[in-house]
């Protein structure tokens, strides 16, 4: 707190000076400071609530999570959750809002345009690996996405993040893949995305060293299926299984 100013001239003169000065009266700091304050506790408040719907929504899903169950994780009262949030419809608009802007982040690092001269496996390997390191660390996210019943807003904003998404892979694949028209790079970004979603979800359910045996799987395959493509080759089905 700014201590108050203190004039202790005694010529008339000197007050001419104090009039301009700004005057603050005790507690006046103090005042201000609190919404600050409470702002800062909201804000601590609404993140802890937000973490707790994370845990909820990525055990039981989006359906079957209740405010109470939420308030429960959180370690606070019902009554407090409802000062921030109405319902679970709105924690989970909030929860999938920021995890939408944390995914948009991590796939304009993975799906960044590669020099062509980038080892296909080494430009895979480095997307899925990301991809999965940020489902890994905020599994709520598929919880969220692709669970039953969510709310439209979420899955208006997924579709966008998809479309987007799908872009961002159409980039890294033309890179890779510069003699391709661009048909057959959106139909090859469809199957990509496709492969990986569809892997993710095996992913998820398992850890260890199981759960990389799975990640090698999905950068196999797709690997297997680009390489042809990268090479300038005619794909050949029976080329999928040589060793």
């Amino acid at each position: 707190m700014r201590a108050t100013a203190r004039v202790c001239q005694s010529r008339p003169e000197s007050w001419g000076s104090r009039v301009s000065e700004e005057r603050t009266e005790p507690g006046a700091e103090e005042a201000k400071d609190r919404p600050r304050r409470r702002q800062a506790r909201g804000e601590r408040r609404i993140a802890q609530l937000l973490e707790a719907a994370a845990n909820v929504f990525s055990t039981t899903g989006y359906a079957a999570a209740s405010t109470n169950a939420i308030a429960r994780e959180a370690g606070v009262s019902p009554g407090t959750l409802y000062q921030f949030f109405p319902n679970k419809e709105a924690i989970a608009i909030e929860l999938g809002s920021r995890l939408m802007h944390e995914m948009r982040e991590a796939y304009g690092e993975a799906l960044a345009p590669v020099d062509p001269a980038t080892p296909l496996e080494e430009a895979i390997g480095a997307a899925v690996d990301r991809f999965i390191a940020f489902n890994c660390e905020r599994p709520e996210f598929f919880a969220l996405m692709h669970g039953s019943d969510v709310p439209g807003r979420i899955a208006e904003q997924h579709d966008a993040l998809h479309a987007t998404l799908l872009g961002r892979i159409e980039g890294l694949l033309t890179s890779l893949l510069p003699d391709r028209p661009p048909a057959d790079i959106s139909r090859v970004a469809q199957v990509c995305l496709g492969v990986y979603k569809a892997g993710l979800e095996l992913v998820l359910a398992h850890e260890g060293a199981e759960r990389e045996a799975y990640v090698r799987e999905i950068k196999d395959v797709l690997v297997r299926y680009l390489g042809p493509m990268s090479a300038g080759t005619q794909r050949d089905p029976s080329w999928i299984h040589t060793p």
